[in-house]
């Protein structure tokens, strides 16, 4: 079959194709019918076997290609260890625009420019990336705050380089067995749309505002206020704060650092994220965690989030109770309710090697466990046994990792299982303080049975604490006796 080309898009289309027949995958090339975008041109196979090459590879192609490579480097079922460990480093740390163009958009965004609407404006960057860069001033009233102004045309170049992926992405998808199996062109369009997103910086507002209320408990958690006044789609306006990236802190720096405190708030935080407040920061790396000259942790870079639904969260639970806790066929049990199982899911397969995966790591420390790594891991399994990962579960599995280097930077002898069995008596508590209404008090007894069967023994403690009567619920509008009742019956 003939390939029909957008020849605005060839040129891209070529630099697609390169790629995978440089890694070593000509056999989707060939069965896509994409050996003629080409034409005869020679293209070298199998060069590179390094993810650190296709990291430079990747960058050369520009900022929606490196953005691309963030994302693979959650994809375990995609790529190899090496390339997901490469990738995952991948920065868009990028020459600045200049300061006539950052006035420009500034002004088109606002209708002024930035020094009739601050008290100072410094047009020498700060920070910058492929999307945007930032800038130091000060309102009116003497307040700090970064200006992130976006880079001119990166919308458009933005748009025209997903049009290519995505045409790409079907194409593999309809012609070969690989892009069946792992759903390319849902993976780009999620992508797309999760790009688009970032690149509305009044969406970042409103995820610093969303975030900075449910972490308000977090005494040792900051998270920027925006100005929403001074924000745009392509203008962001908010607190300044000071204070150095964690990854760039040495030894001698972290001695005066309140380290096992730090991390702590920082995993549960992340842990009430996920687990309760369905909404979390995607991309917690160690450049996205910043110590503040007070001693505490900052969360920059909102403009990457994910959501989830309550019934994702128990799974979520669920999953991560097994892992930590050594439980193989539960996680596998779990894990199959967070995907998409094709025709060809081999399910005994699954769960044979999953339970394998989780019982090796039952000799180590408990603290030495890495639930990322094995989160990572159980999603290259899923996809070579036919289960197509929910994006979320990838996501969490990165994010994971991510705050876990975090973590052990604060904190070497840090433990995160103990930290998400902890959090999960937390959460099933919740359950029953605010989930349950007398419309469905006996299907959510029935759940929270049914949960709480799958945690550690002190949560089984809890329901023979509730049937024994020894146990106050303070809701208004419940009547403690039917709660008690249901529980007897189940």
């Amino acid at each position: 079959m003939a390939l029909s080309v957008r020849p605005k898009h060839l040129r891209r289309y070529k630099d697609v194709v390169r790629l995978l027949v440089k890694y070593g995958r000509r056999d989707i090339v060939a069965q896509a019918g994409l050996d003629e975008v080409l034409e005869g041109e020679r293209a070298d196979s199998d060069l590179s076997d390094k993810g650190e090459n296709l990291a430079q590879d990747l960058e050369a192609l520009g900022p929606t290609y490196v953005k691309l490579g963030q994302l693979l480097s959650t994809r375990a079922d995609l790529l190899p260890a090496p390339y997901i460990k490469a990738l995952a480093r991948l920065q868009d740390d990028v020459e600045p625009f200049s300061a006539e163009e950052a006035e420009e958009v500034f002004c088109t965004a606002v209708g002024a420019r930035p020094k009739d609407v601050f008290g100072t404006f410094d047009y020498t960057p700060i920070a910058s990336a492929s999307l945007g860069q930032v800038h130091r001033a000060t309102l009116r009233d003497g307040r700090p705050v970064a200006v992130k102004i976006q880079r001119p045309g990166i919308r458009q170049q933005v748009v025209e380089d997903m049009d290519a992926l995505e045409e790409l992405a079907e194409l593999i998808d309809h012609r070969t067995e690989w892009g069946e199996r792992f759903g390319l062109a849902a993976m780009v369009d999620q992508f797309r749309r999760s790009l688009m997103r970032e690149l509305d910086y009044r969406r970042e507002a409103q995820n610093l505002l969303t975030l900075r209320e449910n972490l308000a408990s977090f005494d040792r958690i900051v998270v920027p206020e925006p100005i929403v006044d001074l924000s745009r789609a392509t203008v962001l306006t908010m607190e300044f704060v000071d204070g150095r990236k964690i990854n760039s802190l040495g030894p001698l720096a972290m001695t005066d650092v309140d380290g096992p405190v730090l991390a702590d708030q920082l995993f549960g935080a992340y842990l009430k994220q996920v687990l309760q407040d369905g909404f979390f920061h995607a991309d917690p790396h160690p450049g996205n965690v910043y110590l503040t000259d007070g001693g505490d942790l900052a969360l920059l870079d909102l403009g990457m989030v994910a959501r989830v639904d309550e019934g994702m969260q128990d799974s979520l639970v669920k999953l991560l109770l097994a892992v930590s806790e050594g439980r193989g066929p539960d996680a596998a049990e779990a894990a199959m309710g967070l995907g998409e199982m094709l025709e060809s899911f081999e399910r005994d397969r699954f769960c044979r090697e999953v339970a394998d995966l989780v019982s090796s790591h039952q000799g180590q420390v408990m603290r030495d466990i890495q639930p990322g790594a094995i989160v990572a891991e159980l999603t290259r399994i899923a996809g070579d046994a036919g289960l197509r990962p929910a994006p979320e579960l990838t996501m969490l599995g990165k994010a994971l990792l991510n705050l876990d280097d975090v973590a052990r930077r604060l904190d070497p002898d840090f433990d995160p299982n103990a930290a998400i069995q902890r959090d999960a008596a937390g959460l099933l508590e919740s359950r029953f303080a605010h989930a349950i209404s007398p419309s469905h008090l006996f299907t959510a007894a029935l759940d929270a049975k049914e949960f709480a069967e799958k945690l550690p023994g002190r949560l089984n403690h809890l329901l023979d604490t509730i049937a024994g009567g020894e146990i106050t619920f303070a809701v208004k509008g419940i009547d403690e006796k039917e709660i008690l009742r249901s529980v007897h019956r189940l």
